[in-house]
């Protein structure tokens, strides 16, 4: 059961410009879209797209480390593995499983002719938009589990783009997709609730002092 006394409690450490910056970003987060990253290899690349996924709301990332290890760069992220819930994976096989359970449908983004064109997916269902490496793609896994294909429109010379821009693009125009249209894409009130307490617990200096003293007066 959800503690609200607690959350109560740590928000008088926080400014009332903070607590509303909170509520205000909850507003617009989703968990409609999620974002898979499988086996990216350059270490920016992985936390670029954490980042773009904060930016643009989209509350959840997973990452499949199976073939090069953990990618997440703090530098390049700045700070948005605070406020995304990043769940890891040693294999592709074990994150399409934990994806299909929650009843999201499986895009795989590729440059293949029978892909659909961005600006004509519309993610009526639950979607979990997978990227892959950068010179081999998506794995054959991914691609015959996938319920769609999505790509990039391009009208010039090449036939690619950095695999954190590709991500920000799709991940920007799906989010605001959703957003405008008449889905029931908002996190529920008790995802709300525990979100605001996370980031106050992460927002706190020496939370598990403060929340040790509070329990003790209980």
């Amino acid at each position: 059961m959800f503690d609200d006394d607690l959350l109560t409690y740590l928000e008088t450490y926080l400014t009332e410009e903070r607590k509303q910056r909170f509520l205000d970003v909850l507003q617009k987060r989703t968990r409609h879209i999620t974002v898979a990253i499988e086996d990216v290899y350059q270490l920016h690349n992985t936390s670029a797209i954490i980042r773009s996924c904060d930016v643009f709301g989209v509350q959840d990332v997973h990452v499949v480390e199976d073939r090069f290890g953990k990618r997440l760069d703090k530098n390049i992220a700045m700070g948005a593995e605070q406020w995304v819930d990043v769940s890891r994976y040693k294999d592709t096989t074990d994150c399409i499983a934990q994806l299909k359970s929650k009843g999201y449908q499986i895009i795989a983004t590729t440059p293949h002719n029978n892909s659909t064109l961005l600006p004509d997916f519309f993610p009526s269902k639950k979607s979990a938009v997978f990227f892959g490496t950068e010179k081999e793609g998506l794995s054959e896994e991914v691609m015959q589990q996938a319920d769609s294909f999505l790509k990039i429109p391009m009208v010039g010379f090449s036939e690619s783009l950095n695999v954190s821009v590709s991500a920000a693009i799709i991940i920007q125009q799906l989010a605001q997709k959703v957003r405008d249209s008449h889905l029931d894409w908002q996190l529920t009130d008790i995802e709300v609730l525990e979100k605001r307490l996370d980031w106050t617990k992460k927002s706190i200096k020496d939370v598990h002092g403060i929340i040790k003293r509070y329990l003790a007066e209980q």
